[in-house]
């Protein structure tokens, strides 16, 4: 959290406590952060003094919430296991694990994959307060924002597998950023969605914005709401009730294919955010739910996996093009959905 004044207008229908409702709709708050905040006097409902988090909210009140600035973060280098798909002098690309976060940031000071990448390359400590070069760690300084990427051109979800590329300079983070900018770095994901489409591949053109509801998630919005956002899909592997599918993307919004994906009503397998995490098609009988409870025990996320990436060296001018494999968890639900509708 930044320590910037939160003014935020209620939305919610219906009346829930104050501390819930502030930790839905703020972007990398915790109830935990409210509640401090609380106490220390930082929360006020319409213009009062706010007590109690268990302070009630309904529609059309106002809370202004003066956060405390965070503590800045030391980051020391890690020996975590890398999977390092292509490298040179200038960048490299890594097939990073489900699970791990891409950066430091609230609830996930350690083990990222920055903290890795500081490891591989070398690079000094990152002390609180203090911005590093690009010479101090082995890569790019050129972030945005209150966390610390240095490397990072793009992102993964915490809970998607793949590739993910990273700059070891600045001069190379500039050059392949406005390759994504100008959308000629082909990214391709495959993921398992519930159900089969109608026709077996098309472009989904929606724009992708923060859900009033809940701000922690993406959805759907009418333009000139949210950021435009496009994706092309395609059926890999047919199944009776479900389907291996490649998705590319032609922009890069948050959440992007988790929510195109369930706007044209076909989830994402295992995703606990847009309604993949319970039986979607199908009959549900008791068989198939306990095929599904194995098989939601194997997968503990979404079945989405960053599979291909391909990008113009941005010092040699040749093309580069890099694949992963997918990963156990979702060869094995493949397997399992297989033999599920034989």
């Amino acid at each position: 959290m930044r320590g910037d004044v939160l003014d935020l207008l209620v939305s919610a229908g219906a009346a829930q406590r104050i501390d819930a409702y502030i930790a839905g709709v703020v972007p990398d708050a915790s109830r935990t952060q409210v509640q401090r905040g609380i106490r220390q006097g930082a929360v006020t409902l319409n213009g009062q003094r706010v007590l109690r988090s268990s302070t009630r909210v309904q529609h059309g009140d106002r809370i202004v919430w003066i956060p405390s600035p965070p503590k800045p973060l030391a980051i020391v280098p890690e020996a975590l296991p890398l999977d390092i798909q292509y490298e040179d002098d200038w960048m490299l690309v890594v097939n990073k694990a489900a699970g791990m976060s891409t950066h430091p940031g609230p609830g996930h000071s350690t083990g990222t994959l920055v903290h890795a990448l500081l490891h591989h390359t070398g690079g000094k400590p990152i002390t609180a307060g203090h911005r590093p070069q690009s010479e101090e760690v082995g890569l790019s300084s050129l972030y945005e924002g209150p966390h610390i990427r240095p490397g990072i051109v793009h992102r993964l979800d915490k809970d998607t597998s793949g590739l993910l590329l990273v700059a070891k300079d600045d001069v190379t983070h500039r050059k392949l950023a406005a390759q994504f900018a100008e959308r000629t770095i082909i990214r391709t994901y495959y993921g398992i969605i519930w159900g089969v489409p109608d026709p077996s591949a098309g472009r989904i053109e929606a724009s992708v914005g923060r859900n009033y509801r809940d701000r922690k998630k993406m959805t759907v919005v009418r333009a000139p709401h949210g950021k435009y956002a496009a994706t092309r899909f395609r059926v890999i592997e047919p199944f009776a009730f479900s389907a291996l599918a490649a998705f590319k993307l032609e922009t890069g919004r948050t959440h992007q294919i988790r929510v195109h994906a369930q706007h044209m009503g076909h989830p994402i397998l295992g995703d606990p955010a847009y309604g993949g995490r319970s039986i979607r098609c199908g009959p549900v009988t008791s068989r198939r739910k306990a095929t599904y409870s194995r098989l939601f025990k194997q997968l503990a996320r979404q079945a989405l996996h960053a599979k291909d990436l391909s990008f113009v060296h941005p010092h040699s001018g040749e093309a580069v093009s890099v694949t992963a494999a997918l990963p156990a968890d979702m060869q094995a639900a493949l397997d399992t959905l297989r033999r599920a509708d034989s």
